[in-house]
């Protein structure tokens, strides 16, 4: 996982492996918002309310502050049981401040502190190699 900067706030690229995107289907029925319809326009662009919340399936791109208090979840990618996480845990982040938990596509799971997703800024790619972030098709953020 890479982070960037974007107007003073953290962003995570994460280039997601077969598994993790696989994940995203076990998770469905356990999250809170799974298709990023609660404040679509603040925390997730048009183009990215799907299952993957992403363009491309592979390349999560999210701001990394949690929606309850602003903290900064944690990566917990290593699916199973540990300390702090369900035993059925399939990755994900992990706020360790109040404990909301998101999987990952930076859906939060249910009955969390966390009311919202993770926001996914509006972002676009110039190719394959080329990310921009704060702005796609429609403008400026």
């Amino acid at each position: 996982m890479r982070t960037v900067e974007w107007r003073g706030k953290p962003v995570w690229i994460l280039k997601r492996t077969p598994e993790m995107v696989a994940s995203l289907k076990k998770t469905e029925g356990k999250v809170a918002d799974a298709d990023s319809k609660r404040n679509p326009d603040e925390y997730t662009p048009e183009y990215c309310r799907n299952q993957n919340r992403s363009i491309k399936p592979e390349i999560l791109v999210a701001v990394g502050i949690c929606t309850h208090l602003g903290c900064s979840p944690s990566s917990k990618f290593t699916p199973g049981p540990q300390p702090s996480l369900p035993d059925d845990w399939e990755g994900g982040f992990l706020c360790p401040c109040h404990g909301s938990t998101f999987d990952m596509a930076g859906r939060v799971y249910k009955n969390k502190p966390a009311p919202d997703n993770l926001q996914v800024p509006r972002h676009m790619y110039l190719g394959d190699t080329k990310l921009v972030i704060g702005k796609d098709e429609k403008g400026e953020a």
